[in-house]
């Protein structure tokens, strides 16, 4: 419904000659691409996540303490990239920065609230307000940036690196696939701003940013860590929150007419380049990494 309904606002308020303006070919493309990807990922969640699920009445789940709010962050960062590409693809298709910033970032929004009805209705889960909110924060900041600058000063980031504890417990995944997206120890979400942005005297590296980072450690399972597992007494564990600054680079502005590398950049630009960093946390204090993934 939420790629149909994007395709309906923006057709709607172009007259006919305006319309042809624009290439309804394109919008075409978008609309058929939108719904497919809509309805395989609704297809995806009634057919094979929620398979083994019992059906229960519609219910609610404050998990706003879990996982140090690590899992909020991949909320967010969904939902930012979602709005991205919806604007992106209508400004594609022809359609004005005015109209696509309006129907474009909502669709993050609009893509990340079925998950949380099909949650409320199953055992196991629940409708979260907490995600709600980081959906409603990731649309925002690509929605608020685009109104007043025109353009993505400050971008959603992502880092990944394996850590020691999938091996604890099988809640952070069986496999190395499964513990990309189960194991929260190993994400890290940046906030990465270009300097030359906000600070027209800096020419030189125009593709150079300051990033600000926040990552969660120690963390085997939602709210704590058990005590006993499999018969076994469970290794003490702290549970910590990391805070970082760091160096990064943003590949739009590294200018090119190479069609292929301009995709390769913008997916580049999802991911936060390993730099140098300094952290903070609440076991070390401060700590410097001489490169940080």
């Amino acid at each position: 419904m939420g790629a149909l309904l994007l395709v309906w606002f923006s057709f709607n308020g172009f007259s006919q000659e305006q319309l042809d303006s624009t290439s309804k070919t394109r919008l075409i493309k978008v609309s058929t691409v939108g719904t497919g990807i809509y309805i395989g990922g609704l297809s995806y969640l009634s057919l094979v996540w929620y398979k083994d699920a019992e059906r229960v009445p519609f219910n609610f789940y404050n998990d706003n303490k879990g996982y140090l709010q690590m899992d909020k962050l991949g909320h967010a960062y969904a939902a930012y990239y979602q709005s991205l590409g919806a604007y992106k693809a209508l400004k594609w298709a022809g359609l004005s920065e005015k109209k696509a910033i309006l129907y474009g970032g909502p669709v993050g929004l609009l893509f990340q609230t079925p998950i949380e009805i099909f949650d409320g209705i199953y055992e196991g889960w629940g409708f979260s307000w907490g995600d709600m909110e980081a959906n409603a924060f990731g649309s925002a900041l690509f929605t608020s940036q685009q109104l007043i600058w025109n353009e993505q000063r400050i971008r959603m980031k992502f880092s990944y690196s394996p850590s020691p504890y999938p091996k604890y417990h099988h809640a952070l995944g069986d496999n190395e696939l499964e513990s990309f997206f189960l194991d929260y120890n190993a994400h890290t979400y940046w906030l990465s701003a270009n300097i030359s942005d906000f600070n027209s005297k800096q020419e030189r590296f125009k593709w150079l940013n300051v990033a600000f980072g926040y990552s969660a450690n120690g963390m085997i399972k939602e709210f704590e860590n058990p005590q006993f597992y499999r018969g076994e007494t469970f290794p003490e564990l702290d549970r910590y929150r990391q805070y970082l600054i760091s160096l990064d680079v943003d590949f739009s502005k590294i200018k090119t007419n190479r069609k292929g590398l301009r995709f390769l950049f913008g997916a580049l630009n999802c991911i936060k380049i390993p730099f140098p960093a300094l952290e903070y946390n609440q076991i070390q204090g401060f700590k410097f990494n001489s490169i940080y993934f």
